[in-house]
């Protein structure tokens, strides 16, 4: 219990640096939606989906929207980590009486709920544009569940890169690298699409795991005709972010114990 009061605590702190300091999760809002309203309106119409009506490009899109936004999380994760290490104010944390957990997992709280906050209120841009939800209430919160699932999964990545990189220069050469993860996948366009070099790196990427199966789970288009990884999209969206998590949590523990004081 001490632990979970602990890692509580600095997650009031994360949530309070952020209210004091607003500019950086507004502008992350934002960016998202300026990415949603540019791929939307400015190549939606000249962008065709496999095995649904021409006009479908919203109801393709808006799904993958929300997973690359839990992908862009990571971003933000890595560079409060990163942040906290560089001021002195994660070596402050390991003076006190508290355990690694409660830092790291304090962390942890404050990015899910900033991502559950970022996740409804681009929910909210979809549907004023036209995107709706197509099936059954219960099927759209276990679609919310699985983007929130990879979301805490990639917060682990995100943790241990800012634990584990130094320097300002490295961080913003790390963030550059995440676009190419969210950009080859199928959040924009159907993998069918691409050529068949490159249509299995996206087939395998994580984010097109969880995409495809909000798609299915909110009766989207999946811009998927018929393959292996549309039919078990839903087990990979819950086993990827398993598999992530199995690998990055304990990776993120030995970063913070060789942090030099």
């Amino acid at each position: 219990m001490t632990a979970i009061r602990n890692s509580w605590i600095i997650t009031q702190r994360d949530l309070l640096h952020w209210v004091r300091q607003p500019a950086l999760p507004i502008f992350g809002v934002v960016f998202n939606i300026m990415i949603l309203l540019m791929f939307a309106f400015l190549f939606g119409g000249a962008i065709e989906v496999p095995g649904a009506d021409r006009g479908s490009y919203i109801a393709f899109l808006l799904p993958g929207m929300f997973a690359l936004t839990m992908l862009f999380g990571l971003e933000s994760t890595m560079a409060a980590m990163s942040d906290d290490a560089q001021k002195g104010v994660t070596d402050r944390f390991r003076s006190m009486p508290i355990g690694a957990s409660a830092v790291v997992g304090g962390r942890a709280g404050a990015d899910v709920l900033y991502s559950a906050l970022s996740l409804a209120v681009l929910i909210v841009g979809g549907l004023l544009i036209g995107w709706r939800v197509e099936s059954d209430l219960l099927s759209a919160l276990a679609a919310v569940a699985l983007l929130l699932w990879l979301r805490f999964a990639l917060l682990w990545v995100g943790i241990f890169l800012g634990l584990f990189v130094r320097g300002a220069g490295a961080t913003s050469a790390v963030q550059v690298l995440v676009w190419p993860l969210g950009f080859i996948s199928n959040v924009f366009v159907a993998p069918e699409t691409m050529p068949a070099w490159l249509a299995p790196i996206a087939d395998w990427n994580p984010i097109s795991a969880t995409a495809t199966a909000a798609r299915q789970l909110f009766g989207n288009p999946t811009g998927v005709t018929q393959n292996w990884f549309s039919e078990n999209s839903i087990t990979l969206a819950i086993v990827g972010p398993l598999v992530i998590t199995l690998i990055f949590l304990p990776l993120s523990a030995i970063a913070y114990r060789r942090l030099k004081r």
